[in-house]
């Protein structure tokens, strides 16, 4: 039979995608594109913010419409949590949450059985066991995604992801360490861990850290790069550091979550530090990677936040000097502390604070770009196209070069001889 899939949202949800494909392919299925015809047809939700929400019904009602006939399989955050919405829309055959996406090949063959369709979303509990969910060749991407934990214990006021994704669970070492072998195997020359709160990967566990797993990667035979998908600041312990600093294997890149520069926004969104506690973290990073690559994570519009918070805001982006933003207006998600909290900022005010905060990231990009230019940078090129090759360095900058199509996946030395923004360009040296 042929499937097709389509996947809304973060990383974690692509990485979760392609292993739903693999326990497919194993068993006969042909994947084909969204667009064409197929007899199952998969759809990975997202509901982070309503955007996701909106998103999600687009894309059901497009599938549904586009393939009549297939047996339509709806799964991820945003059925997890509003299951029964999903299963009325007509057409929707089977519906599963953030979990048992594992026994999607038995949903199908108990579909085909009963000809009715299946709620197969489940409870999560308050010690939810880890999905055994492994990838053996990422073929959506030349770095590869590797999740190595679900979850999540923070609770954010502003955030609805660790209702529908549960609490911090980690992939046993073990499975960790061979799948990172296998992707390898395949040609992955870039690993980047995901989880949806990556940096708490072993808090589960009485005797093994995030550090403890670091430190076996990168005894890993022919692994060239790890990169972090993402990491709190108090995730970043002397222990985490003293492993980064002491392998290179580690991309000269971190990404870690702001979510606001005003001491009064942080409180009220429940983050679990201080604007100094970060700067000083900050610092002491670069004091050990002076030209490291820090991105971040940005929230405005949150309830309550005045003009003088978001000009705190901009001074402290400014202060602490991220090489890219990744800017979002606050989403009212229900069953939230922030959703019940007064002073909702409006849609015009959130829109104006969105676009000057990306402009000011930017500004900081291309500041950060310009440091490298005339250097030589380690790429890993990702895509080809018609003598041309583009692909990331270790520390995330964008860089497009001349080339051939067997330099994919393979790291490359470049110079940068013009130092722009989003895309830079070089020479291969």
């Amino acid at each position: 039979m042929k499937v097709s899939f389509h996947t809304l949202g973060c990383k974690v949800n692509s990485y979760e995608t392609e292993a739903v494909w693999e326990l497919l392919e194993r068993v006969g299925y042909q994947r084909v594109e969204f667009h064409e015809i197929a007899d199952v047809v998969i759809i990975n939700t997202c509901t982070v913010t309503n955007n996701g929400d909106a998103k999600s019904r687009k894309i059901i009602r497009q599938a549904v419409a586009q393939n009549p006939h297939a047996i339509v399989i709806i799964m991820g955050c945003f059925t997890q949590l509003k299951g029964d919405e999903v299963l009325a829309i007509e057409g929707v055959k089977i519906v599963l949450g953030t979990s048992g996406r594992h026994l999607i090949p038995d949903y199908i063959e108990e579909f085909l059985q009963a000809k009715l369709p299946l709620n197969k979303i489940q409870e999560l509990k308050q010690k939810e066991e880890y999905e055994p969910l492994q990838i053996a060749d990422f073929v959506a991407h030349q770095r590869a995604f590797l999740k190595i934990q679900d979850g999540c214990n923070n609770f954010c006021t502003f955030c609805i992801i660790p209702y529908a994704r549960g609490r911090v669970r980690s992939k046993a070492p073990l499975m960790v360490l061979q799948e990172a072998h296998q992707l390898v195997k395949s040609g992955h020359n870039e690993i980047i861990l995901t989880g949806i709160h990556t940096g708490g990967y072993g808090q589960d566990f009485p005797d093994y850290s995030f550090a403890d797993l670091l430190k076996e990667l990168t005894q890993i035979p022919g692994l060239k790069r790890i990169r972090i998908s993402s990491i709190e600041i108090s995730e970043l312990t002397d222990e985490v550091v003293e492993v980064l600093s002491s392998n290179t294997l580690f991309c000269s890149h971190l990404h870690i979550p702001l979510q606001s520069g005003s001491e009064t926004i942080l409180k009220q969104m429940n983050r679990k530090y201080t604007k100094s506690e970060f700067a000083d973290k900050i610092h002491h990073l670069r004091s050990i990677f002076p030209h490291i690559a820090i991105t971040t994570d940005l929230i405005v519009g949150f309830p309550g936040e005045t003009e003088a918070d978001f000009i705190e805001l901009m001074d402290f982006v400014s202060t602490i000097g991220f090489s890219q933003l990744h800017v979002f207006p606050y989403s009212k998600r229900s069953n939230t502390v922030a959703a019940t909290m007064d002073h909702q900022i409006d849609g015009i005010t959130k829109k104006e604070r969105v676009h000057k905060l990306i402009a000011l990231g930017e500004q900081m990009s291309r500041q950060y770009i310009q440091s490298f230019l005339g250097k030589t940078v380690e790429v890993i090129p990702e895509y080809y196209h018609e003598g041309i090759c583009k692909g990331h360095s270790d520390n995330y900058i964008q860089v497009s070069f001349k080339g051939d199509s067997s330099l994919i996946g393979q790291v490359v030395s470049v110079l940068l001889i013009e130092a722009s923004y989003p895309v830079s360009k070089g020479n291969r040296v």
